[in-house]
């Protein structure tokens, strides 16, 4: 009897996606029956499929008054850096179902906040080309207030290596120089809601 195929799904490793094979040892993945039930993993943290899930925090009465519930209907924005300057990686998802919608990275050298800041700019600019109205989230307080000012506040040092970062930063200060937008910049507020859609599940 034939052996069943298996899709692997690649959370970390040299080309994260879906496969039917692996050859990575150190990356982080999990066998599925199905395609349909791999791109579902995909799409989710790698801690929902492999090692202990992190609970959602249920709300109390003070925080439904103090936060409300998000608004769903939004995208969210997050990013992920190894190490402080590091491997930086930045994307955005549809807050209802996390679908994910821009991924960029990942770049060498770069921090979290550059990476929260380009990935709050890099949301609104495609949902200005979609002529969309949808709201962003973002749980960084830092990136908010860069992009309030229309300009990064980071005291990361230009190199070589993270020459394509400083590009990006260049780029999202001139769209933001130059463009109005009507789209709220929200907090998501992690206390209260657990990660951010967005979140990248390596804590």
């Amino acid at each position: 009897m034939a052996k069943k195929k298996k899709y692997y799904v690649v959370w970390d490793g040299r080309e994260p996606g879906i496969y039917q094979t692996h050859g990575y040892d150190r990356a982080k993945f999990k066998g599925f029956e199905t395609e349909a039930e791999a791109r579902e993993a995909f799409l989710s943290p790698y801690n929902d499929y492999v090692g202990e899930k992190t609970e959602k925090p249920v709300m109390t009465q003070a925080q439904i008054q103090k936060f409300g519930m998000p608004e769903m209907d939004s995208i969210a924005v997050d990013a992920a850096c190894s190490g402080n300057p590091g491997v930086m990686e930045y994307r955005g998802v549809y807050t209802k179902t996390g679908e994910e919608i821009f991924r960029q990275g990942p770049f060498p050298e770069g921090t979290n906040n550059v990476g929260e800041f380009l990935a709050l700019v890099h949301g609104l600019a495609l949902l200005k080309q979609k002529n969309s109205e949808l709201p962003v989230y973002s749980d960084s307080s830092t990136a908010i207030g860069w992009v309030k000012a229309k300009k990064h506040r980071s005291k990361l040092e230009p190199t070589e290596n993270n020459k394509i970062i400083f590009d990006l930063l260049q780029r999202a200060e001139k769209w933001l120089a130059e463009n109005n937008f009507s789209n709220k910049i929200l907090k998501w507020e992690t206390e209260a809601w657990g990660e951010i859609p967005a979140d990248f599940g390596r804590k």
